[in-house]
């Protein structure tokens, strides 16, 4: 697929087919994910794929955390949000709320229930940063989450960053075995978009260029 063409076709999948993975299709997904740039070419991503039975324990392991902390999606600010910004926040809600309301959901259990279970999806992809690292190898993972969801949408899947999960973290690396000195930065929903469910009519808008750009 053209590289202009896959970036501009992506969006965040809220619904998947029940359908299992190949896990060769998901190496050759990592394998593009890994070419991604990191300062000094420290590579410093480590992703954990949780798949089949697993993945349903993990699912279970998540809903039953939230339903106990009730710890909800957020932006993650350490300080209340511009006024432009929360605004983009609001109005995706709003804008995301008819096509919930098709499915008989609310918008924040939707939201909430479906980051813990990544919205039904047959693979969850962990993605952690050794706790040697500063704040600034957060940006190399970011970037390979880019890459990563470009290669899965290049290769016919669809997918969804999830960042709510890092809310429990501590029973993510309980369940998966995940050392204490790794963080859990993101996680991604990966498989086959449900293209007959409402929620995949929905695509998030963007602010324009010049809300974001300045020129010099």
């Amino acid at each position: 697929m053209d590289a202009l063409k896959t970036i501009k076709e992506r969006r965040s999948a809220r619904a998947f087919q029940p359908v299992p993975i190949p896990k060769e299709t998901v190496k050759e997904i990592l394998e593009l994910t890994i070419n991604a740039p990191s300062g000094n070419n420290l590579q410093p991503w480590e992703f954990i794929v949780v798949m089949d039975e697993e993945k349903d324990s993990l699912n279970r392991r998540l809903l039953k955390a939230y339903k106990e902390k009730q710890i909800s999606c957020s932006s993650g600010a350490v300080k209340p949000l511009p006024k432009a910004i929360k605004k983009r926040g609001v109005q995706t809600l709003e804008s995301m709320k008819p096509y919930v309301d098709r499915i008989g959901s609310s918008v924040d259990s939707f939201i909430n229930e479906g980051s813990c279970n990544f919205y039904g999806a047959p693979v969850a992809v962990i993605i952690c940063l050794d706790d040697c690292f500063s704040a600034r190898q957060m940006v190399d993972v970011g970037t390979a989450v880019g890459y990563l969801v470009l290669a899965a949408q290049a290769s016919g899947l669809a997918t969804c960053p999830i960042g709510l999960i890092t809310e429990y973290a501590d029973e993510i690396k309980d369940l998966l075995n995940i050392p204490e000195n790794k963080k859990v930065v993101i996680g991604v929903a990966l498989g086959y978009p449900d293209r007959e469910n409402p929620m995949s009519q929905f695509k998030s808008s963007r602010a324009d260029l010049s809300e974001l750009v300045r020129w010099i």
